[in-house]
């Protein structure tokens, strides 16, 4: 058989919190990631790459299952998934792949819980401990010695290794880092602490133009970020401003440390495919479960629907069939689009309950096709015990973005009991990139404001989602162009 007969074996790491603009194959100014630009330089780099709730639970249930949220019924932090869901690794060992997972999977623990359709799973508690971290396996808990992302990569090449036989096999390689409290390993820690890492154009945002969610957020370095975040107190003498950049130094400091360990650990699964002359059949992904706020409006963490939370990175190899391109992918894809994807790429059929598009095509031989001309996003917890984060829904297109706050948790776990008056945001992103004027009362733009809520409700329709009862049907249903 030739190398374009043999179906591809897989190879998707996943990592947690990873923003793109912390890579330099999407132009980061802060930090150099050259194992994760190999991926990239050795075939694709999509530019416009979305999460549909910017949340780790949510997202990787939507990864896995090929669905939105709504659908797989993961909506937040604090509802575990049915396990026994068809997803795209089900879908492969039922067409004779080998398949494993290792490291994060936070979908929940025990029976209907646990991860099923893997012939080898080994995965961390909860979110996982940086340090000597807990390992589950059906043969139940091991502490095993070591910093967690060289852990899991050594688990996973373990597993590899362990194979016998010509099937194809599928592993996720999914790193805790760079979460939440970034904690680095002692190779790596300090690598930042020199010189000053450069603040976001739009780090002294006042919000002034947007609804309430923006202003009750509790993601503010310069408020919220602990001492447990931050390892040691702010020097004294400092002003409230001063400190705040004083912060912005350390989070980033340990964030990018987390991220240069993770980068290292790319770079043996790609030594190791390389060795053994499987690289160029392997269909090898970098990703993350969402995008990040890195001093982005004066925030960390995610879970807003702007730009830095919503876009994930994403870049993708396969050199006997992807051909390596230096200019970057950049229609629509998201993050519900990668179970098809794969499952094309292995030639094995889609479940028919899963709701993504496959970009196969567009990466390998006709990479001018359209994708999808929008983009649907819901983040469900609303008004979350830690960030206070308001629940809403969107359509993001080429250009515009438009954003419903209904500020209900509507009683999902994960959610307070209080709820707020909606408010609605629209952006236009050619015009405003850092999305810093809210247009939705800009007479100007009244005709696509309306417009656009039309193609929001149709989207929602036709992706099996319910708009929330407070959002009145738009006007202008009949006369949208859809």
């Amino acid at each position: 058989m030739t190398s374009q007969q043999k179906r591809p074996n897989i190879v998707v790491i996943l990592t947690d919190d990873h923003a793109s603009h912390a890579i330099s194959a999407y132009g980061s100014v802060v930090n150099r990631t050259p194992r994760i630009d190999e991926i990239a330089g050795a075939g694709v780099r999509l530019e416009n790459c979305f999460c549909t709730n910017a949340l780790c639970t949510p997202s990787r249930a939507s990864i896995l299952t090929g669905t939105y949220s709504h659908v797989n019924g993961v909506t937040t932090l604090e509802t575990p998934i049915d396990a026994s869901q068809p997803t795209f690794v089900s879908a492969l060992r039922e067409a004779g792949y080998r398949t494993g997972i290792v490291g994060k999977w936070h979908m929940g623990e025990g029976p209907g819980h646990d991860p099923e359709g893997f012939d080898y799973w080994a995965v961390l508690r909860d979110q996982g401990e940086y340090f000597d971290p807990q390992i589950l396996t059906e043969d139940g808990v091991e502490i095993v010695p070591g910093y967690a992302t060289d852990v899991i990569t050594d688990l996973s090449l373990g597993w590899l290794e362990s194979l016998a036989g010509e099937e194809p096999w599928c592993l996720l390689i999914h790193h805790k880092a760079p979460h939440r409290p970034w904690e680095p390993d002692e190779k790596h820690r300090g690598m930042y602490a020199q010189g000053q890492i450069p603040l976001p154009a739009t780090f002294d945002d006042d919000y002034a133009t947007r609804g309430s969610a923006a202003h009750r957020a509790a993601m503010r370095i310069a408020d919220h970020l602990t001492l447990t975040d931050l390892k040691v107190a702010p020097p004294e003498g400092l002003t409230y401003e001063q400190a705040a950049v004083w912060k912005y130094q350390r989070y980033m400091e340990d964030y990018l440390a987390c991220v240069a360990s993770v980068d290292d650990n790319v770079g043996r699964v790609i030594d190791w495919l390389r060795e053994r002359d499987v690289f160029d059949d392997t269909l090898l992904m970098y990703t993350s479960d969402q995008g990040f706020f890195l001093g982005d409006h004066g925030w960390f963490d995610k879970r807003f629907m702007y730009d830095e939370s919503l876009r994930m990175p994403l870049v993708i190899s396969c050199p006997s069939r992807i051909p390596a391109r230096q200019e970057p992918m950049g229609q629509i894809v998201t993050n519900v689009d990668f179970a098809q994807t794969i499952l094309d790429a292995a030639g094995v059929d889609p479940h028919p309950r899963m709701q993504g598009v496959s970009v196969w095509p567009q990466l390998t031989d006709d990479p001018d096709a359209p994708t999808r001309d929008a983009m649907y996003y819901r983040y469900f917890e609303n008004d979350d015990i830690n960030h206070h984060a308001f629940a809403h829904y969107g359509i993001r297109t080429e250009r515009y973005k438009l954003i419903y706050f209904y500020n209900d948790g509507m009683g999902l776990p994960g959610s307070s009991g209080h709820t707020y008056p909606p408010e609605w945001e629209l952006y236009d992103l050619e015009a405003d990139p850092e999305e810093l004027h809210n247009i939705y009362l800009d007479p100007a733009y009244l005709e696509l404001r309306e417009e656009l809520k039309a193609r929001l409700w149709r989207l929602q329709a036709e992706l099996l989602d319910t708009p929330h009862p407070s959002q009145p049907a738009p006007e202008r249903l009949a006369i949208s162009a859809g």
